[in-house]
């Protein structure tokens, strides 16, 4: 068990929007013991809060997204993770435009900031939701799954039929050292194909070489080269850091996914809250069941079924 943190002290950012490519600015502000993540809107309703939560997740593509109290923001996955991968509790997000900025691609430039911001104990503990029993989504080939575990972990693997990435798996046990210098640093990627599609609809216009890798047919495009051989899944598990905090506070449990995104992500978050018998609520002196604490909990606003294991067709 640990104290709640804040920051020590204001910072912000500035930068374009991956599928906007509209300038952006995001400042991260200390916040009180119990406050969470909650972004503020410094354009158009100006001040208006949304709280990063699964109850305001909006259905978009590639990238995750909340609404809420007159404004959206999407592409919120990196700053998101880094929050969660330096046990950052109580902050606010404020951005004066509907996408978050996307730096270089990564978590990494997030890291950096909140590293320089410095980190406040509070005077309240931290809660940690312990997974108990297991609980799966399974879509074709496409599965997450979290079962107990007596840390938090992450198992992810992807399957490209390409020469760099071919078949990928990382294990991940968290700790703040672990995200900063296994995972942060890697970036988004896409294939050219895709990407060349993207931009015909519109989408993906702030993309390019400095914060996407951009892989070819039998390469990338990149004259960087990569940051690590296996940046591709690592990069998957820093999207799932991101997409998990959306639960609301930090988990104890073992994620496994295999082909899995953003929207298998989120729906597990879901089908979590969905399902109190299979969690207990921990702080510093006890221990309560899900089932006690899930009538104060804020409900999703969609469950994706009643049932434990979901699969489909």
């Amino acid at each position: 068990m640990r104290q709640q943190q804040t920051l020590l002290n204001p910072v912000s950012c500035t930068g374009v929007g991956l599928h906007t490519g509209k300038p952006v600015t995001l400042t991260l502000r200390p916040a009180p013991a119990d406050t969470g993540v909650v972004f503020v809107n410094r354009n158009g309703h100006a001040g208006a809060t949304l709280p990063a939560s699964v109850d305001h997740l909006v259905a978009t593509e590639l990238c995750t997204a909340i609404s809420g109290n007159g404004f959206q923001v999407k592409t919120i996955e990196h700053v998101l993770a880094a929050l969660a991968g330096l046990n950052v509790d109580n902050v606010f997000v404020d951005i004066d435009a509907a996408e978050a900025p996307v730096m270089d691609g990564s978590s990494a430039p997030f890291v950096r900031l909140i590293q320089s911001a410095g980190l406040a104990f509070q005077g309240r503990r931290r809660s940690f939701l312990k997974i108990t029993r297991p609980l799966e989504i399974i879509e074709g080939s496409r599965r997450i799954r979290i079962e107990p575990s007596s840390t938090p972990r992450i198992t992810y693997s992807i399957h490209y039929d390409h020469p760099l990435i071919q078949t990928q798996t990382y294990a991940y046990e968290h700790s703040t050292h672990a995200f900063a210098t296994e995972i942060a640093e890697a970036r988004t990627f896409g294939f050219l194909q895709e990407v060349e599609a993207l931009w015909a609809r519109g989408l993906g216009r702030g993309g390019n070489l400095e914060n996407t890798v951009v892989l070819s047919q039998d390469g990338i495009l990149n004259e960087s080269g990569l940051r690590f051989s296996d940046e591709f899944v690592r990069h998957k598990v820093l999207d799932l850091i991101g997409d998990f905090s959306l639960l609301g506070l930090p988990f104890i449990g073992h994620l496994i996914a295999d082909r899995s995104g953003h929207a298998l992500h989120t729906r597990l978050v879901k089908l979590i809250l969905d399902h109190p018998e299979c969690w207990v609520l921990l702080n510093a002196d006890h221990s309560v069941s899900g089932s006690e604490v899930a009538p104060s909990l804020p409900a999703p606003s969609a469950r994706p079924s009643s049932s434990v294991a979901l699969q489909a067709s």
